[in-house]
């Protein structure tokens, strides 16, 4: 803003005075040089002007063209980062299925991944949503993947539904369904922060046991390879995708961040 306005002082004296400051010897500038001297002034009037009205226009006069520069901003943001999902998808859908479980038909045309974490109730509800697009069409699967990003709260739920996907995916499903329906933690249970991770753990086995997994098996698995190998692809998309928060979807080709409603859904399905 100082130099903006030293630059104004400047321009408004070679306008008012550059006949005085180019004569030489005494003698009165060329018609040219005149001219050039008006045109540089005027110029550096103008550019002072512009950059000093500009934040009194876009801030008072006008203020809804911020709100315009910020929306077409995050649409030609968006349209990279769809563009780059899409590559991705077209290219990895195998693996990015592989070891996740799946909600729904298995071989369905249509397919939602879901990052998602059975902490955030903003989660809950795209669960719910989601839950009625599935009760009304059968060539839609969803791919969960479970994001661990509460700590104690989220790693127990999150490995408990990926190993269940090794007993089949309707037992996985059902694991997700309770863990999302019903509260897998109490307030008692976060009195004691250093035996969080514990309670929360025996609450989710307990709640497996009602679903019909064998608890045994989803114990030893919840340590193995396959999902130590799932949640490592969770992050690294998240990375790639630049997921910070859930939920998070990827519809088609197409990313939606946030609790998008059932409409919205059905919508980005049949495009």
């Amino acid at each position: 803003m100082f130099w903006t306005i030293v630059v104004l002082i400047v321009g408004v004296a070679l306008f008012l005075f550059g006949d005085m400051i180019a004569k030489q010897d005494g003698k009165k500038p060329t018609t040219l040089t005149t001219k050039l001297i008006k045109l540089v002034s005027i110029l550096l009037i103008a550019g002072c002007v512009c950059r000093l009205y500009t934040p009194i226009y876009l801030t008072h006069t006008n203020p809804s063209i911020l709100q315009e520069m910020v929306t077409a901003m995050q649409e030609q943001q968006n349209a990279e980062k769809n563009k780059a999902v899409r590559a991705y998808v077209r290219s990895n859908m195998g693996e990015m299925i592989a070891d996740a479980p799946v909600w729904g038909n298995e071989d369905a045309k249509k397919t939602i991944f879901l990052w998602s974490d059975y902490s955030c109730p903003y989660c809950r509800r795209v669960h719910s949503e989601l839950a009625r697009v599935m009760e009304s069409r059968n060539d839609v699967r969803v791919v969960l993947k479970n994001f661990s990003i509460h700590g104690d709260l989220s790693d127990a739920p999150a490995k408990a539904v990926i190993a269940a996907k090794l007993q089949g995916n309707d037992k996985a499903a059902a694991l997700d369904r309770k863990l999302m329906e019903k509260e897998y933690y109490s307030q008692d249970d976060m009195k004691d922060r250093s035996k969080l991770g514990d309670r929360v753990h025996k609450n989710v086995m307990a709640m497996a046991a009602e679903v019909g997994l064998d608890t045994a098996q989803l114990e030893r698995d919840m340590k193995g390879p396959v999902v130590a190998r799932e949640l490592k692809n969770v992050r690294d998309l998240a990375q790639k995708f630049d997921i910070s928060g859930t939920p998070y979807l990827i519809i088609g080709e197409k990313a939606f961040p946030g609790a998008i409603p059932y409409d919205q859904i059905i919508d980005a399905l049949d495009r």
